[in-house]
């Protein structure tokens, strides 16, 4: 996406199963990334200006090739493709929902064994809380939490297949992490954070998630004021994008994460879910994690975070209006129900 370029088209009036072929085999809709969700309205931003709301087979002069952009298919950035579910291990000892569960590397194996059993297809592990308040750890700490936890999956038969990301900010925990056989890099910094992580990245062409987030984890619930929450986040996240590009890493490994929890309110989160199609103006597979996170507690009024996994899996559905969606999850089991019966209710899809 041309950063010069202020247009973003907003895909509404969404359809899927048998009506969204019906519709765009009329010509009344256009397919949202390739399908299997098609969208019949477009509301048109040059800016934060709004251009208004149009039908997708009215669109005015001048915005086709924004069209093509939002309907092209999202590539799968080097990871297995279809909506995939991630299993986080969390191996820190103040994690807001779990912390110290998985200290010991025999947890968090087992943890492991069990995500993949229910049939997750990702596992991300974490060695620093980015909570609120967390207790600062040095790259070296980070990395002495989870080096063993990464071997120990390496050559376990059980997980030595599972597709593995490393949820980390610093650049060192990264090339660590790469050597031992980590498959991608998950930043909720975007890569900004340690001047050196893109270098790492670029070098590897490993896949990378680039998190939308504002200041620090310290930080960041000071700088939720936004023009529009999902403008803002797709614009933020478009020079995200750029930044790690020009530092050397491929677009095509690429995947964007709108940064549910962070630097967001409650009515925010809940806005950016409901908006989510905005993100096809980047051309990125996206990753999505609202696992247990406090506006899931703020909404439905569930204090204790272990206990809002059905919450997390209803927040979590927005997500799968792209076929290649990653939902990042503390309980996969009950994702993966919900994700099979969103499946099974387009009879187009295939159950995984």
């Amino acid at each position: 996406m041309d950063m010069t370029d202020d247009r973003l088209l907003e895909p509404l009036g969404l359809l899927s199963g048998p009506a969204a072929a019906d519709a765009v085999r009329l010509g009344v809709a256009r397919w949202l990334c390739g399908g299997p969700v098609a969208f019949t309205l477009a509301r048109l931003w040059r800016g934060y200006r709004d251009m208004g709301l149009v039908r997708v087979d009215a669109l005015p002069p001048g915005w086709d090739d924004v069209l093509a952009r939002v309907c092209a298919p999202l590539g799968a950035a080097g990871l297995p493709d279809g909506a995939r579910v991630m299993g986080i291990v969390n191996v820190t000892p103040d994690s807001f929902s779990d912390g110290g569960r998985h200290l010991v590397v025999d947890h968090a194996v087992a943890a492991a064994v069990d995500m993949l059993a229910q049939g997750a297809v990702f596992l991300d592990i974490g060695g620093e809380s980015t909570r609120p308040g967390a207790a600062r750890v040095t790259p070296a700490q980070e990395w002495d939490r989870i080096a063993p936890v990464i071997t120990a999956l390496r050559n376990d038969a059980r997980t030595c297949n599972a597709v593995i990301s490393v949820d980390t900010r610093h650049a060192l925990v990264m090339g660590h992490a790469l050597a031992a056989g980590v498959d991608a890099i998950n930043d909720v910094s975007a890569l900004m954070h340690d001047s050196a992580a893109a270098a790492v990245v670029a070098h590897a062409g490993c896949p990378v998630m680039l998190m939308h987030m504002r200041g620090t984890p310290e930080t960041m619930n000071d700088h939720a004021t936004y023009t529009d929450v999902a403008v803002d986040v797709v614009r933020e996240l478009r020079e995200r994008i750029d930044h790690a590009v020009a530092a050397g890493v491929a677009r095509g490994r690429i995947m964007v994460d709108p940064g549910i929890g962070f630097a967001k309110t409650a009515a925010q989160n809940m806005e950016l879910l409901a908006r989510l199609p905005l993100l096809a103006n980047l051309g990125c597979r996206v990753v999505l994690g609202v696992s247990r996170k406090r506006f899931v507690g703020q909404v439905t009024g569930v204090v204790d975070a272990a206990s809002r996994d059905p919450g997390s899996m209803a927040a979590s559905l927005p997500g799968l209006v792209f076929a290649n969606t990653i939902l990042r999850v503390h309980d996969t089991g009950t994702m993966m129900q919900g994700l099979k019966i969103w499946q099974g209710l387009d009879c187009t899809q295939q159950v995984r």
